[in-house]
């Protein structure tokens, strides 16, 4: 089987709850890497209003399968009534850094 690897992305008001969230993934073994950006600023409607924001983004790399795993963690942990977590397919990477993805993952799951 081949390896399907995925970045989520979350973001997040508080330094530090972008650092709690990545560390409980990493921990986890749900996520290989979290890089946290920011601040940034969001700009977005909610409830019909125009709102802005700055945030902290957190980038987590993971296997495709460990979606569900890291939804209802970051979930868990985000203080956001509706957090961001969006994720896309890796679909090209140098074999050196998937091989490291690979490696500090959790092993995929045997059917």
């Amino acid at each position: 089987m081949m390896d399907s690897f995925i970045q989520i992305t979350t973001t997040t008001e508080k330094r530090e709850d972008a650092e709690r969230i990545a560390r409980s993934l990493v921990e986890a073994r749900l996520a290989a890497c979290v890089q946290i950006a920011g601040p940034i600023t969001s700009i977005y409607r909610w409830r019909g209003q125009i709102k802005q924001a700055g945030e902290w983004i957190c980038l987590v790399k993971s296997r495709a399968e460990h979606y569900g795993a890291v939804e209802q963690t970051i979930l868990s942990l985000h203080p956001y009534e509706v957090p961001e977590i969006v994720a896309v397919d890796i679909a090209h990477g140098s074999a050196g850094y998937l091989g490291w993805l690979r490696d500090e993952l959790a092993a995929p799951c045997e059917d």
